[in-house]
């Protein structure tokens, strides 16, 4: 008891927001909700834009409105059922294991949900075929009703993505505080809130502290909406020892008060649609699958191909990853994958490679528009954009064309066998200065900072030091790159890659093996080739290799000092 009074004071005044995920017509909200500032992830992870991954914006205010209205006109609340209607000790022995009872303010939702909300009703109870055995297992295991079950159609529609005015979160609708309370992660990269398993987990955690508070499961259903601090000092305030009574009162918000009604009458109406005249529901299979476990920073599309899987169903069986990949700041991340395929997608991970590479938008100046606009528009800086389009000052003529560079990822597998053997790639060793980060080497190279994690075998996006060397893959368009995500492998590479006249760069040009840890190969190295990109003269790359112009002209066949982006120049006779 000491622990639980400890634990009460400890969360009190904790709230969770009711989030219905639906509009009131029939019609399903798809807009997506704004993230509160609080969540934006750091620019190192920036969140995903898979619409599978976006928060979906919770009950709409027409909905909400429809329903207090209804509750308004049902007149008085009433503590006990309506003597028409059978005893709530009856319905409990036959058929419901959380205490059921039949007033106004129930039969007022039955209503709602037969006629102006059945098509929002019956989409709830074809996704419970999804989430309710994984739920009743939990609530069993902790020997909670499984009827609570139905707390979560009503939280969230069942729907992982669910986002409520008051930032409650998932399936369950826990509020940030509540949920790092019961222990579900939240950060830049995960929100367990979304976490089907996890977040039950947490959900019958705390139902099971409000119950051994309470003693009545109306009141700690009624404090999974409200707080246990507000019932509790309601319950105190009008010397009442039930949910119905302390109703009564203009104490609890009706918000708080039809949280009640609702969930008895999603219990009567999913436990016996038939009657209630949802016929021939079309549930969703149960929510199944295996778990892998991987390194940092690899994408839900590699975890696709390794598991020969349609990357939206790794979404959706992953939906707590914001960015849609695994954590940068873990060294492991167990992913969720399809029921059976773990075998495989074990032994494809060694043979799993990515492509990074750069492609080129066009952007069409319009009058007004300025470097510093256009470089946050697409997300790039001032230095790159003027030197891919080989301008020497900011002023901009309206009408130009201006090229954007901006980086994509592809994913292949390697022939079986192999791990990590490539033909053909671009390799850059990047030596990391003092106070450098992973975000701003990813930003200067133009790539995505998660493949710099998973090229180099990092525990962390966080666990770099000054002087160690980094190895980047840069596609330049003329070759294929592929260079695996598994981080004990050893890796093969080979030939050509350039970027800016910085000591911290070098070009490899024969096949090398190395480790993770590449601080010992600088001296194995030796450079040999170069490819002109825009911008570039042949004066500029004679001095970056410390070579003359006339060495380079000699070496390369060169009668004039024009050179073209793309050609391959020898710079080392050795």
């Amino acid at each position: 008891m000491t622990r639980l009074l400890s634990h009460f004071i400890k969360t009190f005044g904790i709230a969770l927001t009711l989030l219905i995920l639906s509009s009131c017509g029939g019609k399903e909200s798809t807009a997506l909700y704004p993230l509160p500032k609080s969540e934006i992830a750091s620019p190192v992870s920036s969140l995903s834009t898979d619409p599978e991954l976006l928060l979906v914006k919770a009950e709409p205010e027409q909905c909400l409105t429809e329903e207090l209205e209804a509750l308004r006109r049902s007149g008085t609340w009433q503590p006990k059922s309506d003597s028409a209607s059978p005893s709530p000790k009856i319905y409990k022995k036959n058929a419901y294991d959380f205490p059921i009872v039949i007033n106004k303010q129930v039969k007022t939702y039955l209503d709602l949900f037969q006629n102006k909300q059945k098509k929002t009703f019956r989409r709830w109870l074809e996704r419970s075929g999804k989430y309710i055995p994984m739920f009743q297992k939990e609530l069993h295991a902790a020997g909670l009703p499984e009827d609570l079950v139905y707390l979560a159609m009503i939280e969230s529609g069942f729907n992982q993505r669910a986002y409520s005015r008051a930032k409650a979160v998932g399936l369950w609708q826990f509020i940030e505080g509540t949920g790092k309370f019961y222990n579900l992660k939240i950060d830049d990269y995960v929100d367990e809130r979304r976490h089907a398993e996890k977040s039950t987990q947490a959900a019958v955690a705390y139902l099971s502290d409000l119950y051994a508070e309470f003693g009545d499961w109306h009141l700690a259903v009624a404090g999974y909406n409200a707080g246990q601090g507000k019932i509790r000092r309601g319950l105190k305030r009008y010397k009442c020892d039930n949910f119905w009574s302390l109703a009564q009162h203009r104490y609890l918000e009706l918000e708080t008060k039809r949280y009640v009604p609702k969930l008895v009458a999603a219990i009567l109406i999913s436990k016996n649609p038939d009657k209630y005249g949802f016929h021939n529901i079309q549930y969703e299979p149960p929510m199944e699958y295996d778990t892998l476990r991987v390194g940092p920073g690899l994408s839900l599309e590699a975890v696709a191909l390794i598991s020969n899987t349609d990357s939206k169903k790794i979404t959706q069986l992953n939906q707590e990853l914001k960015t849609g990949r695994t954590p940068l700041n873990k060294s492991y991340y167990d992913v969720q994958i399809p029921l059976g395929t773990k075998k495989l997608a074990e032994a494809n991970l060694p043979r799993l490679s990515s492509v990074a590479s750069t492609g080129y938008k066009t952007h069409i100046i319009r009058k007004g528009d300025t470097l510093s606009a256009i470089c946050r528009r697409y997300n790039i800086n001032k230095t790159t954009l003027l030197k891919v389009n080989n301008l020497r000052s900011s002023k901009l003529i309206a009408g130009t064309h201006l090229r954007i560079p901006h980086s994509s990822v592809r994913y292949r597998l390697l022939a079986e066998g192999t791990q990590g053997n490539i033909a053909s790639n671009d390799l850059i060793l990047h030596k990391i200065k003092p106070g450098e980060t992973i975000s701003k080497i990813a930003n200067k190279y133009n790539i995505p900072a998660h493949l710099i994690v998973s090229w180099n075998g990092l525990e962390s996006i966080h666990k770099i030091r000054a002087g160690q060397q980094l190895a980047l893959y840069i596609d330049n368009g003329d070759a294929s790159i592929a260079v695996t995500e598994d981080p004990t492998s050893v890796k093969s590479v080979a030939t050509l890659s350039q970027q800016d006249n910085n000591s911290s760069m070098i070009v490899l040009a024969e096949q090398k093996k190395y480790a993770p840890s590449l601080e010992k190969t600088h001296s194995k190295i030796k450079i040999s080739w170069y490819q002109v990109r825009n911008g570039d003269s042949l004066w500029a790359i004679a001095k970056r290799f410390n070579l003359s112009t006339k060495q380079l002209k000699s070496w390369n066949n060169l009668k004039s000092n024009r050179i073209q982006p793309g050609t391959k120049l020898k710079v080392n006779n050795v």
